[in-house]
């Protein structure tokens, strides 16, 4: 188990969470929830033992599974060592032997030391620890020839599910786990849900992945109003319970203020009177229903909302032949297809499989956005009728140039727009006040995804193009965009491996295959049960 008593964290005026008390029981699993900012990661690095709390204690079990998230930390170490390395007592013991193994002479010290070791190796599973670990990396993708690679020679996607392996290797009684979907494909994502459910020790996740929290998570503590609040059920479950108790307080401290008010009418009227008797029963009784005001919710919701200047025509894309190698890896092989008006397709399939490619080869011929160097080695792409693409890119930092701040960099956009406009937008998109001023160069990874859609809104095209567009969003901002597109009338395709977005917002699948690319003709539901 897990708990923690009385634990304060603030920076500066910012209180995170007060006086906090709470405990995370065995067998269950928890979403810890709460927007960007609000100190999700600041909690778990203080349940972690990495961040000592500014007031309280946490007590927690000797073996802890942590989700790192350096990816750069490991680079010189093997694969499989750096899994075998979650088990910290397994990995102290196997290191001494091998030293005392490469001694030119053994002391008898040196006999008697390897017997302990021997016997710390055989209770923490060392003997097959190889075997365990290659378990793990086989579910989430890393393939048997990558296992004796350097850390350093694998991508980042890769690096994220090594480190995943070992946070859960060793069958640590409590799992910590921030943010473990990030950079997984659909399939590996589905792998951890099973084997998270399955799991009986105490699990904390940060996730901002609705499906995940949904089909893992047994109960929901969600940090907000500057404490944290443990609900029964999922994440769904938790936005309806946090709705209802929210309201039924809002309305009891409604009823207590008429209340208040019609007493301190009646003081006010007969406080020269003669009915000081009753004047005083009334100011008790007003002591006695004053309230402290209920402490602001910190979670906000940006307001997205898709519009086209104009309709494009029925015909919107056409591709022939399309094919793009990286030297002999043949990653589109001579694919065709037609898009028609108002299509919503996602792009599904294994990390590396060729999606981004896929966006690239799309735009490789339209103004403006045609990546530079990025050619197709054959094939043709068509571009229909007021065709008018808006662009989302996977690192769409490299979008947002510095020296400006976000309102001219918005602005420059549509020039004739008026400041009032530019305002609004960005006030929907959580650029409030001052914030328009902020320049772009300071904004966050959420900050600079928000940007971009306020960019989407402003130039209205009737065709969103999106890679990715999720990474760095937190939930309530991930929610409003899966509103968005399907409310939107225009064209979309859309590379994510979020399964609400794909389940929720899909008319069409282009899935990717090692043997080619599917053009499945339907939603995600129908493609499921086809393939089950």
């Amino acid at each position: 188990m897990i708990s923690v008593s009385n634990v304060t964290m603030r920076y500066g005026s910012k209180v995170l969470f007060e006086d906090v008390s709470t405990a995370f029981t065995p067998g269950r699993r928890y979403g810890l929830t709460g927007p960007n900012g609000s100190g999700k990661s600041t909690f778990m690095k203080v349940l972690a033992g990495e961040l000592e709390p500014q007031k309280g204690t946490v007590v927690r079990p000797r073996k802890l599974g942590v989700l790192r998230q350096d990816q750069f930390a490991f680079d010189a170490y093997r694969v499989i060592d750096t899994v075998i390395m979650g088990n910290k007592p397994l990995w102290a013991a196997l290191e001494e032997r091998d030293r005392i193994y490469a001694k030119p002479e053994m002391s008898n010290e040196d006999g008697m030391r390897l017997g302990e070791l021997e016997g710390t190796i055989g209770d923490e599973d060392g003997y097959t620890a190889e075997s365990d670990a290659a378990v793990l990396l086989d579910g989430l993708d890393i393939s048997e020839p990558l296992h004796n690679r350097k850390m350093g020679e694998l991508q980042g996607g890769q690096k994220v599910r090594v480190l995943l392996a070992q946070a859960l290797f060793g069958k640590p009684p409590a799992l910590l786990l921030d943010e473990p979907t990030n950079y997984l494909d659909l399939d590996s994502i589905h792998w951890l849900q099973d084997f998270l459910s399955s799991y009986d020790g105490t699990m904390i996740a940060i996730s901002h992945d609705r499906h995940f929290l949904n089909s893992v998570t047994t109960h929901t503590a969600d940090i907000d109003y500057q404490t944290i609040i443990t609900y029964t059920g999922g994440y769904d479950d938790m936005v309806m319970a946090k709705t209802q108790i929210r309201s039924t307080l809002e309305s009891q401290i409604a009823q207590r203020e008429k209340k208040i008010a019609q007493l301190n009418e009646f003081i006010a009227r007969f406080a020269a009177g003669t009915r000081s008797s009753q004047v005083t029963s009334r100011r008790k009784e007003v002591e006695r229903l004053q309230t402290n005001e209920l402490a602001r919710s910190n979670i906000q919701r940006p307001y997205i909302k898709f519009d086209q200047i104009r309709p494009s025509g029925k015909h919107v894309l056409e591709l022939k032949h399309l094919s793009k190698f990286y030297d002999d890896l043949k990653v589109i092989d001579g694919f065709t297809a037609n898009i028609l008006r108002g299509e919503k397709i996602c792009l599904m399939g294994r990390n590396g499989a060729g999606k981004t490619t896929m966006l690239k080869s799309l735009l490789a011929n339209y103004p403006g956005l045609a990546e530079k160097g990025f050619t197709l080695d054959s094939g043709s792409v068509f571009w229909g009728h007021e065709a008018q693409v808006g662009y989302f890119p996977q690192d769409v930092g490299a979008t947002i140039e510095p020296g400006l701040t976000v309102a001219d960099w918005l602005h420059q956009w549509n020039p004739g727009a008026h400041i009032e406009d530019i305002r609004g937008i960005l006030g929907q998109m959580l650029f409030s006040g001052e914030e328009g001023s902020k320049p772009t160069k300071a904004l966050s990874g959420g900050e600079q995804a928000r940007l971009a859609f306020c960019k989407l809104i402003l130039t209205k095209p009737n065709i969103l193009i999106f890679d990715e567009p999720t990474n760095h969003l937190d939930l309530e901002a991930i929610n409003a965009l899966n509103i968005a597109l399907q409310r939107y009338e225009g064209t979309v395709l859309l590379v994510t491996h979020d399964h609400d977005l794909i389940d929720e917002v899909a008319t069409r699948l282009w899935v990717f295959h090692d043997e080619g690319i599917e053009d499945f003709q339907g939603p995600y539901e129908e493609w499921k049960g086809k393939h089950n």
